[in-house]
């Protein structure tokens, strides 16, 4: 078997973003494709894109091609349909982004399905597939996708369903996708299923594993994380379970040694792999046009709204002030900030006029300019209080400057809805807040799935030290605790 041959990348990958049901950590699965030689590595959340961008990051620190996709849900019928039973129950497909073109549009269909779809899960539909489905290749996925199901219905069914999938995506991007599974019964006659389907449409098979943690060994704690997402006990009889079959980042031998009989599943991944080649430009900040009345620059405009409101909000604007105002200022223009502060300075000044309180806080509040401009408050000089300007910005500083804006919740939604209109919707997003279990909850957490008393459970949490202390460290430095942990197997 050539070097080839022997490679293969996993094209269908779920991480910790995949809450509460993937949990491995995206260096740790990059880490390990990497170790094993695998030459890529696709990152397929469910329904979400949260980890694309550290995904992205981390393959390319470690020198490994990063393949972005999301495994979507796939409404029944249309995603505006939402009755129970008939539409609760999405089919499964695996989206992958050959190229910046088909970023953009996994981008807009999860934002779709998150907003106008969702029910029960953001969902999606084969019309809204139609639509965005250029720059894409489309696996079928596991066992949960639309042609797994109908093929396990009826050949016809499965038939059909592909006919439906080869007029949304190029029949060179769509690939059938078979697994190895103990626990599902239905997994080696669907298999046979989808190679006698692959040969009558002509169509290429890839083996994936549907990773859902990174070591074998992980499967139990997995167990538990799946516990708690569906509000069940590790006891419970009838209950979603994938302990007993591997969904780990397996090694290429093993994958290999999976399919015996059909290498070309493994090949074929590499096919797949060699067809995504999205470029990020990270690291560089494109900022909204702000709307100049004419004949004015960013910088004339900008040191004109300073030369106008900085008089009306000191007794008099010193020489000292005047000189430390005009440091700022081409220390903001040299970093290329001037837009910014533009834009920051328009949204208070209009949330001002309408009466909705603002507040600043941070770093910003030491620089003379944001001061100047009305951003930060008017009983708030940082030159009489000797607030360092570095802090917030320097020449040095590689990061961007992060203006802190409290804003009443009373007057919130109407100043994104004037940024929105101002800027345009496509330049305006919400970010994300992303909970993680500190050890103490974990702890809590695991021991109720695993059926302890609360007495039980908090005598252990109680033993660790509170703040950011992880279970290893806690280990380390509490003794009684590393005593019960030592002494109590559960």
């Amino acid at each position: 078997m050539s070097d080839n041959e022997k490679k293969f990348v996993h094209l269908h990958t779920h991480s910790h973003f995949s809450m509460l049901d993937g949990m491995g950590k995206i260096p740790d699965l990059v880490r390990k494709a990497k170790e094993d030689g695998q030459p890529a590595l696709a990152l397929t959340d469910h329904g979400v894109m949260h980890g694309a961008i550290e995904f992205y990051e981390q393959c390319e620190r470690e020198g490994i091609k990063p393949i972005i996709g999301c495994e979507v849900y796939v409404a029944p019928r249309t995603l505006k349909d939402k009755v129970p039973r008939t539409d609760a129950h999405p089919y499964h497909l695996i989206l992958l982004a050959k190229n910046e073109t088909g970023y953009k549009n996994l981008l807009k269909l999860t934002t779709v399905a998150h907003l106008e779809g969702y029910y029960y899960k953001p969902r999606v539909d084969k019309e809204l597939l139609k639509k965005h489905a250029e720059g894409l290749i489309a696996c079928t996925a596991c066992i949960q996708g639309e042609i797994p199901r109908k093929a396990l219905e009826s050949l016809d069914k499965g038939r059909a369903s592909i006919k439906e999938y080869l007029e949304i995506f190029p029949k060179e991007d769509f690939y059938l996708e078979v697994q190895k599974r103990k626990t599902v019964e239905e997994q080696d006659e669907l298999n046979k299923l989808l190679f006698q389907l692959a040969e009558e449409f002509g169509l290429k098979v890839v083996a994936t594993n549907d990773i859902h943690y990174v070591n074998s060994d992980d499967d139990v704690a997995q167990d538990a994380l799946i516990c708690l997402q569906t509000s069940r006990m590790i006891s419970d009889s009838n209950r979603l379970t994938m302990v007993g079959d591997d969904y780990s980042l397996l090694k290429t031998e093993i994958m290999s040694n999976n399919f015996p009989d059909h290498p070309e599943v493994i090949t074929n991944t590499l096919e797949v792999a060699e067809k995504c080649n999205l470029k990020m430009e990270l690291g560089k900040f494109r900022f909204p046009e702000f709307p100049l009345p004419e004949g004015e620059t960013y910088e004339t405009y900008l040191r004109k709204l300073i030369n106008e409101r900085l008089p009306k909000r000191v007794p008099e604007v010193t020489p000292e002030m005047q000189k430390r105002i005009d440091y700022e200022f081409q220390v903001i223009k040299d970093k290329g900030y001037l837009g910014y502060f533009l834009i920051v300075q328009d949204f208070f000044q209009w949330a001002k006029e309408n009466g909705i309180p603002t507040n600043v806080r941070g770093s910003a509040a030491g620089c003379c300019v944001s001061f100047a401009l009305g951003i930060t408050a008017k009983q708030l000089n940082p030159f009489d209080y000797n607030l360092p300007f570095e802090r917030f910005l320097n020449p040095f500083r590689p990061s961007a400057p992060d203006i802190d804006c409290d804003i009443a919740d009373a007057g919130r939604d109407a100043i994104i809805q004037f940024v929105s209109n101002k800027y345009g919707k496509d330049h305006v997003a919400q970010i994300i807040t992303f909970g993680t279990m500190a050890a103490r909850m974990a702890v809590r957490d695991v021991g109720r799935v695993l059926g302890m008393s609360y007495a039980e459970v908090d005598t252990i949490a109680k033993l660790i030290p509170p703040m950011k202390t992880s279970l290893a460290k806690a280990l380390e430095t509490t003794p009684e605790l590393k005593g019960l942990y030592d002494r109590s197997p559960e």
